[in-house]
């Protein structure tokens, strides 16, 4: 019989202005060592993005949300970060940041298919 997978799992947020807190979903990274999975999914809402009434410009967030995807895919144009192995770029898309895109704490889970744990969480999550 097969084992569950072991992941870790981090919910991406925007935070238009940090000083108040707020943020809402935008994506999610998921990985797993012993499997040498991760993956990461945006979803950035142009009208949800609108309403915040920031000055923030939306093309320019949507540029660093895709850098979180080519770093955990090891894109060598993403720079020396997405060089390193799956466990330290999970770990650094994920240290606690001060600027406008943050991450959740990492979740712990087990699933018997990690593609579809994440289809589920990133559902329930950011969609």
């Amino acid at each position: 019989m097969q084992e569950p997978k072991l992941y870790e799992y981090a919910v991406i947020r925007l935070v238009p202005k940090p000083e108040r807190e707020e943020f809402f979903n935008v994506g999610l990274i998921m990985f797993s060592k012993r499997e040498k999975f991760i993956q990461v999914k945006i979803h950035l809402c142009e009208e949800k993005f609108r309403v915040i009434r920031s000055k923030i410009d939306y093309n320019d967030v949507m540029r660093h949300l895709e850098s979180f995807v080519s770093i955990a895919k090891g894109d060598k144009s993403a720079g020396p970060i997405a060089q390193l192995d799956i466990p330290e770029r999970f770990r650094w898309l994920t240290a606690v940041k001060s600027s406008i895109i943050q991450t959740s704490r990492p979740h712990p889970g087990a699933s018997m298919n990690l593609n579809s744990t994440f289809d589920r969480l990133f559902q329930e999550l950011v969609l």
